[in-house]
Formats: C-alpha cells, structure tokens, sequence
C-alpha cells in the first residue's frame, strides 16, 4: 500500500508498505480522504515524538474519512462497506481525570492510535478504538470532505464547551485558520452576539468575514482600543487563542477585561513562559485555561453539527492532492498563504 513517511517538514516522502492486518477485535479501514492538521506541521513536537520512540521518521494523519473494507470475525455493529470517520487517541472512561470531565487528559488517550497513520491507503483500528467509541459511522449525506472535519471541529466544540460560549457573548478569535474560522462559525451557532477575528492574512480575513464574523482585524493593531470601540466600550466575553504566535498569546492577556475567559487553543512553542497580571486579574475575575483534543463526546456533538449542515466546511477546502504530492501539500500548509486545508487523497491520480 501507499503510505506517506515524515522525517521533518521539508522531507516528506511517498513509500510503500505491506497493507496491515488485522486480529478478530480489529477493523481494516481503505482510507478516502485525509486532511493535513495544523499540528502535523509542528516540527518541533514531531521530532520530539521521533526522538523520544527512537524512530526516524512517522506516518502522521488523524483526520480521516474513509471506507471498511475487512472486520475481524469478534467484531459487531460494524460491517464492510461502512463509511466511517476513525479517532485515533480514545479515553478509558475510567480513571480520575476522566471521571472528572477531563478526557483529554487521559492516560490512555495520549498513547492510542491507528495504524500506520493517516496518511497511508489503509489504517488498522485496534480494539481499544473500536471498543471506546472511536468509531463513527457516517450517514448517507455526510460526505469523505467532511467526514475530515469531525475530528478539528470536535476540538473545537471541546474548547468552547470548556469557556461556555453562550448568547449574548462577544467572542474575540485570535488567528483565522482553519480552527479559528471552525470557532467563529460555532460561536455564532452558540448564539455569540458578536464575532471578532483576527489574522495578519487579508485572504484569511476575507474567509472570516465571509463566513459571518462581525468584525475583522489585522493582528498587528491596538486590539483592545479598537475592540471596545466596537464593542460599546467593553472587551471580549471569551478570547479563543488560535494561533501559536507568541504575540496572539500576549494580545489574548491585554484583551481581557471584567469576567473574560480565555481559552489556548493553540499555545506557543517549548520554553516559552508568560507574564499573567494576575492583580488585574484577581480584580475582574478572569479565567484562564488551555484546551486540548477532543473526546468522543466532543465528536458525536461535532458530527451533529456537520450532519445538520449547521457549520460550513466544504469551503475550507482549499487544495485536494494525491499522496504523490505530500511534499507540495505539506509546503502550503506550513507557508499559511492562500490555503486553509489541504486533504491528501491516496486514489487521486497524480498528474505527473
């Protein structure tokens, strides 16, 4: 089978492999589409995992839509030719953190997978996925496109479950990439009264306002000035960080005022510590939190959304490639210009 290996974000290379097997618990899925997450680009978590498994290279890919094509002989409620969306991390409902709300931070969660990745024509779903919900089956009118959506939007509905966006709320997004642009669309659907974005890309702007923010905003601004001048002189309600840049982080503190919540969606690279007015802060009350993956709630909920054809993300779709052109595909997401999310496809022929 086809199969994408990534050794760094400049080195991305298109192999061959034995197509996995599966035991009796397990599931064989023939992937259709698989969208590249802003995560797969972070090179410095990337070679971290690589260093840290002793391996030289790994087959990245979470976002998946795809078709099963063999069931093992224990497996029930599944059957060949589903379409289905596959978790790759699931919690075990079990321990203390998942007990207390806190999936994503479970154990078991960070050390499940699929296998290889992604980005390989077939992927092996252990039992454990199978067995802790990690398996969506998908109905007739939800498409592969968007099936590569459950997963970021999950994110994304974890994280404003988390800060309760709620109505009459003024939401500030800081950064309008994908996820940011899946933020702005769920807190309008929550009933956010008013949507600010940022970004220092005009094309992502342009998205943003396409896609029903209120305002926009170049990053590089005064941000709390002009958003109490448009927002009757008070600052945001919640501030959804979504962009790793060091300077969004900051922006996110000098923008809170009395009562805001702001929640990291994306936080800056390792080492990176930053000041908190925490007297400012006792004052007003303000929350501070970070928000990691997404639990198979979050997805079912996501899936939902996607499945009422309530969140638009057909139009996130910049750039289809097949898996011949990862190298290319991996080069536009890490350049940021005029894409949002690219989808590697293994059945589309390659042009060459």
């Amino acid at each position: 089978m086809k199969l994408v290996k990534y050794y760094n974000n400049k080195d991305v290379r298109l192999d061959e492999d034995l197509k996995p097997q599966i035991y009796s618990k397990e599931m064989l899925v023939k992937v259709k589409k698989s969208g590249i997450c802003g995560s797969d680009v972070l090179e410095h978590y990337r070679l971290a995992k690589m260093k840290k498994l002793g391996v030289p290279y790994l087959v990245l890919g979470h976002e998946i839509a795809g078709d099963i094509v063999e069931v093992g002989k224990d497996i029930t409620g599944f059957k060949v030719g589903d379409k289905v969306f596959v978790s790759h991390h699931v919690p075990c409902f079990e321990c203390h953190y998942c007990r207390q709300g806190h999936q994503t931070a479970c154990d078991l969660l960070h050390n499940t997978n699929f296998d290889p990745g992604g980005f390989a024509e077939y992927v092996r779903v252990p039992a454990i996925n199978i067995e802790k919900r990690g398996v969506f089956v998908l109905g007739n009118n939800i498409t592969y496109d968007e099936g590569v959506f459950i997963e970021p939007l999950g994110c994304v509905v974890r994280a404003q479950k988390l800060v309760n966006v709620s109505k009459g709320q003024t939401v500030l997004i800081l950064g309008s990439g994908v996820s940011g642009l899946l933020h702005l669309q769920l807190a309008k659907v929550r009933g956010a009264a008013k949507v600010i974005t940022t970004d220092v890309s005009e094309y992502r702007l342009e998205m943003a306002k396409k896609l029903g923010a209120d305002t926009t905003l170049y990053a590089n601004t005064d941000l709390p000035s002009i958003i109490k001048d448009v927002n009757e002189n008070r600052l945001p309600d919640v501030i959804i960080v979504c962009t790793g840049a060091f300077s969004a982080a900051k922006q996110a503190l000098e923008c809170a005022g009395p009562g805001s919540k702001i929640v990291f969606f994306a936080v800056p690279g390792p080492g990176t510590t930053i000041e908190l007015p925490i007297n400012d802060y006792w004052r007003n009350e303000v929350t501070v939190m970070t928000s990691y993956g997404a639990a198979p709630d979050d997805l079912d909920m996501a899936y939902n959304w996607l499945l009422a054809k309530r969140i638009n993300v057909l139009d996130l779709i910049t750039h289809r490639l097949p898996f011949s052109k990862a190298q290319e595909a991996f080069d536009l997401v890490c350049k940021a210009g005029n894409s949002l999310k690219v989808v590697l496809e293994p059945d589309q022929p390659s042009e060459e």
